[in-house]
């Protein structure tokens, strides 16, 4: 990664810093703020119809998901789930991939001299959020079939404690993994994954933005699996797993924390299936 020499006196480019900084901060906030909108307003849907409707019935049909056991899923049930599913992954993982998106329109800010980098942050963003949206793809279709096969309830979106017990377990092996923890120290170390992985241009921002977003994803995925346990649309558990996506991403020994995660959920996982 090479930075160009930069025209702006140092202390009018700090100024400009500064306020790419805060407008970006504030962009991922606004946008993380619409994504838990968006999931109190469906949490709130799907609460009042199940108080209004029997498991199967057609005014359940078209919330995500809910198609029935042993139904076939229609297309729009299954992109509501895909989009409820993607939603929710904005909210969680946006606020801890937020120092490296700002770290990266700084650095941008910095090549680009005097024009704004903001187009290349949006679509280093949207990278990162492709790759979200495939995972949330291919979990929606895991909850449609799930729902299908009837081990996942329709009105809460949980699974039998059986498969719950399985799935925790994964999750606690997941966590151990020499996988976690390369994807776990990519996403930790912003200005280290920059400078080995940078493409120039608008089109290597994106491919940057999703080479993040896969890392992260492979961070994280196993973990989301978990929402299947306690309910999908149990905001939170959603809110706490985001928390510990955060801490795990964030603070100092990171890495140690999804370890002690990950034996914690080994044991929640034992206990599981001794009361199943």
């Amino acid at each position: 990664m090479t930075v160009e020499a930069n025209p702006l006196p140092p202390s009018a480019l700090e100024r400009v810093l500064a306020r790419d900084r805060r407008l970006i901060a504030l962009a991922l906030a606004a946008l993380v703020v619409l994504a838990w909108a968006y999931l109190l307003a469906l949490s709130r849907q799907m609460g009042d119809a199940s108080m209004s409707s029997m498991p199967g019935m057609p005014e359940m049909r078209g919330m995500p998901g809910m198609s029935g056991a042993g139904e076939p899923a229609s297309v729009r049930t299954f992109a509501l789930a895909a989009l409820m599913w993607w939603t929710m992954m904005v909210g969680m993982m946006v606020p801890s991939a937020a120092p490296m998106i700002l770290l990266f329109g700084t650095v941008q800010r910095r090549q680009l001299a005097a024009e704004s980098p903001k187009l290349r942050v949006a679509l280093f963003a949207a990278g990162y959020l492709a790759a979200w949206a495939v995972f949330s793809v291919l979990a929606a279709g895991a909850q449609i079939a799930l729902t299908m096969l009837a081990l996942l309830a329709p009105m809460d979106l949980s699974v039998t404690t059986r498969v719950g017990a399985v799935l925790v377990a994964l999750a606690g092996v997941y966590q151990l993994t020499p996988l976690k923890s390369v994807c776990l120290r990519r996403c930790r170390s912003p200005a280290e994954f920059l400078s080995s992985h940078w493409r120039p241009g608008s089109a290597g921002a994106l491919r940057l933005g999703l080479e993040h977003g896969l890392y992260c994803v492979g961070c994280c995925w196993v973990l989301m699996g978990l929402l299947f346990v306690v309910g999908v649309m149990n905001l939170l558990w959603v809110a706490a797993i985001a928390a510990f996506v955060l801490i795990e991403k964030l603070v100092p020994y990171g890495e140690t924390t999804a370890k002690v995660g990950g034996a914690v959920l080994l044991l929640a996982a034992a206990y599981l299936a001794l009361t199943a």
